[in-house]
C-alpha cells in the first residue's frame, strides 16, 4: 500500500511538473489575449529568449519540489512569509517609475515636507491640486520626506514593508477562518500573481490601499471576536482606509458581510466564542449577539464621527471630486479596462485562479457562509465588472484566500505545496525575467537615468524645460516632479500652460489630469538663482527647441542625452541634461 501511495504522489508531481510547463506554454502562444495596460505579455516579452525562460523554470520547479518537502516554513509562518515576500521585492526596487500619477503624490508629499503638516492639512485640495486623491496615502509619504528625507529608498522599503504586512496578514485571515493551513498557503498564493511585484516599488497609493484594506478585514474580526482594545483599533483602521483611496468605499461593504456571517452563526460561531472574565467559558448565543452588535456599532460610530469631521471640514474639496469621478471617472473605466483573462490568468498565475473558481463549489457544498467573508469582494468585481486591474488588485488578498481554501480539496499537503510553490516561482520567473526588463526599458527610465546623473555633477540648481509636440497624449509638465524624485538637486521649473489636443480629447484622455498641472510654488526661482545645468524633457528627440530654449542651452558646452525607449507607449520622456 505504501509503495502505491508514493507511486500515486510521484505521479502527481509528474503531472504538475508537466502542467506548470504547458500552463506556461499556452500562455506565450495566444500572449497577444493579454491586454493589460503596463505589462501585456506581448510587448513583455518582445526579444526574450523564450529557452533562457523554460531553463529558469525548470530550477524554479526544483526549488518548488525542495520547497514541498520541508517543514521549516510552518514552524514561523508569520516570519517566513513577511522575509521570503520582502527578499522578492527587492529585486524590483531598479525599475523606474513608470505611472505617471507618480508625479501627484510626489507633489502633495513634497508640499508636506517643505510647509509642514499643518500647511498639507489646510491646503490639501486647495493650494496642494488633490484631482481625485484623498490625503491618507500622500500624507504618509510627505511625513516620510519629512522625517527621513526626500529619498525614492524610503519609499521603496515603506511600500515594500507594508505589502509584506498585507501577506502575513492574508495568512492570519485564513487562520482565523479556517485553520493555520488555509491561511499558510494562502499568503504565499499571493506571491503568484506577478503583476503585483511591478507595482510595489511605486510611489502610487495602490499597494498601502491594499494593505488597508486587509488590515481592516483582520481587526474588524478580531474586534467581532475579542472586543476591547481591538475596537478602537478597528475603528482607525476604517478611518484609514476609508481616506486611502475613493474605489476603497464600496468595499467597505465587507464589514457588513462580516457582521451578518457573525449574526447567522450567532448560536454556532465559526470563530473563537466571544467570552468573560477569561480565554474559558460559554457564553450564551444570545449575549454573542449583542456583543457583535454592540461591537460593530461602536466601530460604526467612533469611525464616523472622525470621517464626518474630516469630511466636514474639506467637505467642498471631496464632494467636488466625487461630482468629478462620476462624470469622468466612472464613464472612462470602460473605455481603460482590461480584460478578466488578463487580470486572472496572465496577471495571476492560471493555477490560482483555478483554485479560486474551484473554491465557490466547495464552500457551497460545504454551505461554509464564511467563505463570503474573503469572497464577497471578489463577487463585487465580477458583478460590477471592474476590470481595471490597479482597482481589482486590492482584493488580490482575499482572491488568495479563495485559492487556498480550493487548494484544501487535495488531500495530500505535499501535493498542494508543490502546486502552489509552482504558481509562485513560474510568477516571479515572468516578473524578475520579462516584466522587470521590459519596464527597465521603458522611456520612464529615462527620468531616472538623468536624476542620477544630476546627482554625480557639479550643479545645485537645475533648470527644466520641457518641449512639447503636437497630438501629445501626456502634459509633459508632469515628467518634472518625477525627475524631482530622483534627484537630490533644487529643480527650477517655469510652468507654461500649453494645450496640443482639442478640448474633447483632453476631456475623454485617462492622463487628463496632467493638463490640471499647477506649478508648485518651490520650483519656482529668484533672482538670485544662477542654473548650473539645464534639462529638457521632451517627447521626441528631433523636435527643434525653440529660440528662447537655444538661447538657454547657448552657454553650456556638454550635454548628455538619455533616449531609451520601448517604442510602445504613446507618452515617452526623452531627457538631454546640459552643463
Amino acid at each position: 500500500m505504501r509503495n502505491n501511495a508514493s507511486s500515486s504522489q510521484k505521479a502527481y508531481y509528474v503531472l504538475i511538473t508537466l502542467l506548470t510547463f504547458i500552463v506556461f506554454l499556452l500562455l506565450f502562444i495566444f500572449r497577444t489575449a493579454d491586454d493589460n495596460r503596463l505589462t501585456s505579455w506581448q510587448w513583455t516579452f518582445i526579444g526574450v529568449d523564450i529557452n533562457r525562460i523554460f531553463l529558469i523554470i525548470v530550477f524554479g520547479i526544483i526549488a518548488a519540489y525542495l520547497f514541498s518537502k520541508s517543514a521549516f516554513p510552518e514552524r514561523n509562518p508569520s516570519l517566513f512569509l513577511f522575509f521570503s515576500s520582502f527578499i522578492a521585492c527587492v529585486f524590483f526596487w531598479k525599475e523606474p517609475e513608470v505611472i505617471v500619477d507618480v508625479s501627484r503624490y510626489f507633489t502633495q508629499a513634497k508640499h508636506l515636507e517643505i510647509y509642514g503638516i499643518k500647511y498639507f492639512l489646510q491646503e490639501w485640495g486647495r493650494g496642494i491640486n488633490a484631482w481625485t486623491d484623498l490625503p491618507l496615502v500622500p500624507f504618509l509619504y510627505g511625513l516620510i520626506f519629512k522625517f527621513l528625507g526626500e529619498s525614492r529608498l524610503y519609499i521603496q522599503i515603506f511600500t515594500t514593508f507594508l505589502f509584506s504586512m498585507t501577506v502575513v496578514l492574508t495568512y492570519k485571515i485564513g487562520k482565523i477562518l479556517w485553520d493555520e493551513e488555509t491561511g499558510f498557503f494562502a499568503g504565499i498564493a499571493l506571491l503568484g500573481m506577478p503583476y503585483l511585484f511591478t507595482q510595489v516599488p511605486l510611489m502610487l497609493v495602490d499597494i498601502p490601499t491594499m494593505f488597508l484594506l486587509t488590515l481592516l478585514i483582520f481587526t474588524f474580526i478580531k474586534a467581532m471576536n475579542r472586543g476591547g482594545v481591538w475596537i478602537v483599533i478597528s475603528s482607525i483602521t476604517v478611518f484609514l482606509a476609508f481616506f486611502s483611496k475613493y474605489s476603497t468605499w464600496l468595499m467597505l461593504s465587507v464589514l457588513a458581510v462580516i457582521f451578518i456571517v457573525y449574526l447567522l452563526k450567532g448560536s454556532n460561531p465559526p470563530f473563537p466564542p466571544v467570552v468573560k472574565g477569561g480565554e474559558g467559558g460559554f457564553v450564551a448565543s444570545e449575549f454573542r449577539i449583542r456583543n457583535y452588535i454592540y461591537r460593530t456599532a461602536l466601530i460604526i460610530l467612533i469611525a464616523g464621527f472622525f470621517i464626518g469631521v474630516v469630511i466636514l471640514f474639506k467637505f467642498d474639496v471631496i464632494s467636488g471630486q466625487i461630482k468629478f469621478l462620476q462624470e469622468y471617472q466612472k464613464p472612462g473605466l470602460k473605455r481603460w479596462g482590461e480584460s478578466f483573462l488578463s487580470s486572472f490568468f496572465y496577471q495571476i498565475h492560471p493555477f490560482i485562479t483555478i483554485a479560486a473558481l474551484y473554491s465557490i463549489y466547495a464552500a457551497f457544498r460545504k454551505k461554509d457562509l464564511k467563505y463570503l467573508i474573503a469572497g464577497c469582494l471578489v463577487f463585487i468585481v465580477v458583478l460590477l465588472q471592474i476590470k481595471r486591474i490597479r482597482y481589482i488588485m486590492v482584493t488580490f488578498p482575499m482572491f488568495a484566500l479563495l485559492a487556498s481554501y480550493g487548494l484544501q480539496e487535495i488531500k495530500n499537503k505535499e501535493i498542494r505545496k508543490f502546486i502552489v510553490s509552482c504558481a509562485v516561482m513560474s510568477s516571479l520567473v515572468i516578473a524578475i525575467f520579462t516584466y522587470l526588463p521590459f519596464l527597465q526599458r521603458t522611456s520612464y527610465v529615462n527620468l531616472k537615468n538623468a536624476g542620477m546623473f544630476l546627482n554625480a555633477i557639479d550643479a545645485a540648481n537645475i533648470e527644466v524645460l520641457t518641449i512639447s509636440s503636437a497630438n501629445q497624449v501626456v502634459n509633459q509638465a508632469a515628467s518634472v516632479p518625477i525627475l524631482d524624485l530622483f534627484t537630490s538637486k533644487r529643480i527650477i521649473y517655469y510652468y507654461e500652460p500649453a494645450f496640443y489636443q482639442s478640448p474633447e480629447e483632453i476631456e475623454k484622455s485617462p492622463l487628463r489630469f496632467t493638463w490640471a498641472y499647477k506649478n508648485p510654488a518651490y520650483y519656482a526661482g529668484g533672482s538670485e538663482d544662477s542654473a548650473r545645468a539645464v534639462v529638457i524633457i521632451s517627447d521626441d528627440l528631433e523636435t527643434n527647441p525653440p529660440d528662447y530654449i537655444s538661447q538657454k542651452i547657448k552657454g553650456y558646452h556638454h550635454f548628455r542625452v538619455f533616449k531609451i525607449s520601448e517604442d510602445i507607449f504613446q507618452y515617452r520622456t526623452i531627457v538631454t541634461v546640459y552643463y
